[in-house]
Order: structure tokens, then sequence, then C-alpha cells
């Protein structure tokens, strides 16, 4: 062999092929694992039997109140739109078909991670910059981001204040009462302090005060001095002390403490109430005349703060017209999605 002139390997030959790392039993357990629902758009078939089962495939959002939402905020074409919670795109998919042609829809979504995946999906359904754009952002800057992009004012706006079920499902975002993982819960991974270091700091008073304002927590007094200033650096962890502190709780009601607890904590470790009241403030600025806003609550504390501004928006001229009252997930939307049960649609005409 000529040492100077080495034979170079063929780029020609054949890439060895590499198998799927395997996990271990019949069915995958960790959430990194579930290949086929942690990727649903190419396994439709799998997708359908959980959907026909009355479940949501791990990973994969379903939108909630689609038609209502529709109904009420009647998109036409040539309309510019907002959706103020771009989660994984579903509603704004739909909107985005029916403004056109000549609509323009602004995605707004804190999430660094799920932002751009959503806006990959949506690009790759065709919807290109000229009429959709996305801003990494809480909707509490809405008129800052509208006017900074010269947007006099939307002629839709739609908020949809629920959890996204790909934040739910994945246990390193830390929102799952039902998988281990860090107790995190922040939307927006790389601002803010976990959930872990909120509850190491915060005194027995103030946590028994949050617990009862972001959830209605009957047993805040309780909990409050068994929780607060402690480390719990996971969920199972902090799952495992509520349910210590209220050993002759029935099953079913200390689940719903643990979710009302988890709740809580997820609401003041990303503010969500104060991004909520300014988003109120500033919404009849931001919208058009005839603009209509739909908004979706999941809880009593959103609700609230949702229907005192309409109410006085209303009163005061802001709003020519208001929903007379919540309108609710179908019989059917919450047998085949029971994360829908808890939400109420709101809206309100300018």
């Amino acid at each position: 062999m000529n040492e100077q002139n080495p034979v170079q390997p063929s780029s020609d030959l054949p890439v060895p092929h590499r198998r799927r790392p395997r996990y271990s039993g019949k069915n995958p357990r960790r959430f990194e694992e579930k290949y086929k629902e942690h990727n649903p758009e190419r396994y439709a078939e799998t997708v359908a039997k959980v959907l026909a089962s009355g479940k949501t495939p791990a990973g994969m959002h379903r939108p909630i109140m689609v038609a209502e939402i529709l109904e009420v905020l009647a998109p036409r074409p040539g309309e510019i739109a907002v959706d103020c919670t771009l989660g994984f795109g579903g509603h704004a998919q739909e909107i985005l078909a029916r403004i056109q042609p000549g609509g323009r829809l602004i995605g707004f979504d804190a999430d660094p991670i799920e932002l751009p995946r959503t806006e990959a999906r949506l690009r790759a359904l065709g919807f290109g910059e000229e009429v959709f754009s996305v801003q990494r952002s809480n909707f509490a800057g809405l008129a800052q981001a509208l006017g900074a992009m010269g947007i006099s004012g939307a002629d839709i706006i739609l908020a949809d204040l629920g959890l996204s079920s790909m934040q739910i499902d994945d246990p390193s975002r830390g929102f799952s009462v039902k998988q281990h993982g860090p107790l995190d819960m922040r939307m927006n991974p790389q601002r803010g302090q976990p959930a872990s270091a909120f509850l190491e700091r915060i005194s027995a008073d103030a946590l028994s005060a949050l617990l009862v304002e972001n959830a209605d927590e009957p047993r805040a007094s309780t909990l409050a001095p068994l929780l607060a200033g402690k480390i719990f650096t996971t969920t199972s962890a902090l799952t495992k002390a509520i349910r210590s502190a209220l050993p002759r709780l029935h099953k079913d009601e200390a689940d719903l403490t643990v979710r009302r607890v988890f709740q809580a904590l997820r609401i003041a470790v990303n503010d969500e109430f104060s991004a909520l009241e300014s988003f109120l403030r500033n919404l009849p600025a931001c919208l058009n005349p005839n603009g209509r806003v739909a908004i979706l609550t999941f809880h009593s504390g959103e609700d609230r703060r949702v229907k005192k501004s309409f109410q006085m928006g209303l009163q005061s001229g802001l709003y020519s017209e208001i929903a007379p009252e919540i309108l609710r997930p179908s019989s059917e939307e919450r047998r085949a999605n029971p994360r829908s049960s808890p939400a109420k649609l709101r809206w309100a005409r300018k």
C-alpha cells in the first residue's frame, strides 16, 4: 500500500441501521420511552386507539371548545387575530383557515420549549410569515407588542389559560401530580424560580393565604405549616407530603387536594394572576371597533377576574356586549377529553 496515498473509506458505503433503544417490559412507563405517543403525528393508528378510549395521548394536546370559540369569535377573511396562548396551535390553526385570504394571526407564548415546535408545525401546514407570526412573550405585554408591530388593534383575541398537554405530560417540567420529576412548574424554565425554591422560602401564613386565593383549598391552614419552608425537590416528594399531612382523607379527596396545591403553586411561580389582570386591564384598547375576545378559564380564581373585568367593561361602555353566562364543554367533549371538564368560556365584544 502506498503510505503517502492511503485508501480512503468510500462515502458510498451504506450507513448501518440503528435500532430504536428498547424499553424494559411490555409497555413503556417513562415519558421519554413513549416513542409513539411522544411523537403522535407519526403514529395515527396508535393515536386513534388512545383517543377512542377517551384519553389523550402523552405529549399531544387537544384544543378545547373549538366549535364554541369559533362561533363567538366569528373569524372572517382579512381580519387580524391574536392567540395569546398559542400552545399546540389547535385553535390558531382553525382561526387561520377562516381569516384567509388577507388575514393575519399573531401567536403569543412564553414557553421557549413548545413555541418553536408549534411554529414549525403550523409552517408545515402552509401558514407563512405573511399570515402567521409568533412572539415569545407573556400576554401581559400584548398592548406593547402590538404597538411595536405597528398594529393599532385586533379583530379577534383568544386566550386559553389552561396548561397544554405537552407541558402536563412532560415530567421534566414539574407540572404533573402523577409523574415523578423536578418540582419546577415554570412556563419559561429560563426565568424565575422553580416551585421547590418558592416553597422553601415562603412562610406558613403566606402559603396558607396563597392556597386559599389560588385554589380555594379548604385545608390550607393544616397544610401550610407542613409544607412552607421545607425542601421538596421532586413532584413525588411534595405529593407524598401532602397525602401524609391528611392521612384520614378519602383517596379521591386527597387527589383533589394534591391537584389544588400544585395549581396554587403553579399560579404563584408564574405570577399568573398579575399577568391576567394586566392583560384584562389593557384588553379593550387592543381591540378594533366590533372586535371580539374569548377567554377560556380553568379555575374559579381566573374566572372571577374575567367575569368582573367584562362586567365593569360593559358598565363603563368599553364593551358593547358580553356573554350573559359562561359556556361549558358539551357532555360529549367532556367524555372524549376529560381534561376539558373544568373549562369555562366567556366572551366580550367592543
